[in-house]
């Protein structure tokens, strides 16, 4: 094979796009929607360190948001299982739209309320956590069971444009205008988002439903637990963002340790921008077949390079290895989704999506809970670092623990082959372009 032929087996595939108009529209929705959240992400962290002058604080959001994300998240999914999927995402994104205003509003007083911003993030995690399973449930029903990948794929890209160019402008709004322009840009941002899903067409449920209860989520979480694979993909996310997620350090990381205080944009970003080459160079993904075996070692990489960027003397090294660390953790987020979509039922992908949204919630907000207090206990540098290769090693104990998950094959494994053969009974249909 020649190098020109390697370089085209290597591009992304966009045949999703191209051939599923309300994909097309997911896409969109999910670009601006994570444009405009990126931006409030960045500022809110900024407005609380600059209020306060703590590192714990900033790291206090997770706990915060943490209730709201296990209560909200478990019944979202149910609840996507049962209602109007497309409906579900209008609405709450209205909701959060009216939270984001309260905190325009706030930001914009001579004397901002931290109470009000630590209130409204509890909502917001509200609102949040009833959309997401019902978009994650309403991907698969937009494109073909065997473009499952290549949607993922194109569903990160969407999510890494808004995430590359969001803290960018959040980074400029905050130095040059104030922090609450950066929430007056979310509101826009999640305005587009919901007019996008209204133009979607309906996605009825293909089988009789029951409301959400405790009974339906505990039949969900059974049904979680009951299969290796997937309590694989949960565990090694879990393990890696709680363990290495750095992000709640970069501002002090730019202000104490560099005093570069505007190379924040940059950190912000460094991680989009490797996962952005490693999407553009994605058309491999669709070619592997063992996935668990793949989320593995992604995941250690993610926890290697973001320990080798604690070490850095430079800023612009840091900048490297954060890229190096984006790239990995896109690859293991794609495969973990192949796995969540080609074989998880369609009645109960809603509750499914509602436990996956706490496997990679969760896990972050106590890794902004435990790189904060380990920064304020030891140092800055010690909290990247220590916690970078502590990933490696949990996430080399989880492979160990479950080598069933090590040896999954998306070409033998029952639930994918179950699935697969049940979409093509039921006659696969999307909306054309």
């Amino acid at each position: 094979m020649s190098w020109r032929e390697r370089l085209r087996a290597l591009r992304m595939d966009v045949t999703p796009l191209r051939e599923s108009r309300d994909f097309r529209l997911l896409f969109l929705a999910g670009t601006v929607f994570y444009l405009g959240g990126m931006v409030s992400y960045v500022a809110i962290p900024y407005q609380i360190y600059t209020l306060t002058g703590s590192n714990f604080a900033v790291g206090a959001i997770g706990l915060v948001e943490l209730v709201p994300l296990v209560v909200f998240g478990l019944y979202g999914g149910a609840l996507a299982d049962h209602v109007d999927r497309r409906r579900l995402l209008i609405w709450t994104g209205v909701a959060q739209a009216s939270f984001i205003a309260v905190l325009a509003v706030n930001a914009f007083r001579d004397a901002p309320s931290v109470w009000v911003i630590f209130v409204v993030s509890g909502f917001l995690a509200s609102s949040s956590s009833l959309q997401r399973p019902s978009r994650e449930a309403l991907m698969p029903r937009t494109v073909r069971h065997d473009q499952i990948t290549a949607a993922n794929n194109l569903t990160s890209l969407g999510m890494q444009i808004g995430v590359l160019v969001g803290p960018a402008i959040g980074g400029l709004l905050v130095a040059y205008v104030g922090i609450g322009w950066c929430f007056v840009v979310d509101i826009c941002g999640l305005s587009v988002a919901s007019l996008l899903y209204v133009a979607m067409r309906p996605y009825p449920h293909r089988e009789e439903t029951t409301p959400p209860s405790l009974a339906g989520i505990g039949q969900g979480l059974r049904y979680a637990f009951s299969r290796r694979d997937l309590l694989g993909t949960y565990l090694v996310d879990i393990t890696a963002m709680l363990l290495a997620l750095p992000v709640v350090l970069f501002p002090a990381l730019a202000e104490e340790v560099f005093s570069r205080p505007e190379v924040l944009g940059l950190l912000y970003s460094a991680e989009t921008v490797g996962a952005l080459l490693a999407t553009a160079l994605s058309g491999w993904t669709s070619r592997v077949h063992h996935h668990g075996r793949a989320i593995v070692v992604a995941a250690a990489a993610y926890g290697a390079c973001v320990g080798m960027a604690g070490l850095m003397p430079s800023i612009w090294l840091v900048g490297v290895f954060l890229m190096l660390s984006g790239a990995a953790d896109m690859v293991s987020a794609v495969f973990r989704g192949t796995v969540w979509n080609q074989t998880i039922p369609e009645n109960m992908r809603g509750r499914l999506a509602g436990i996956e949204m706490l496997s990679y919630s969760l896990g972050p907000l106590g890794g902004q809970v435990r790189a904060g207090v380990t920064a304020d206990l030891w140092t800055v540098r010690g909290a990247i670092v220590s916690g970078g290769f502590a990933c490696v090693a949990g996430v080399g104990a989880t492979a160990l623990a479950l080598r069933d998950f090590w040896s999954y094959d998306a070409r033998t494994d029952a639930h994918a082959v179950a699935e697969r053969r049940a979409r093509q009974l039921a006659g696969e249909s999307i909306d054309p372009a």
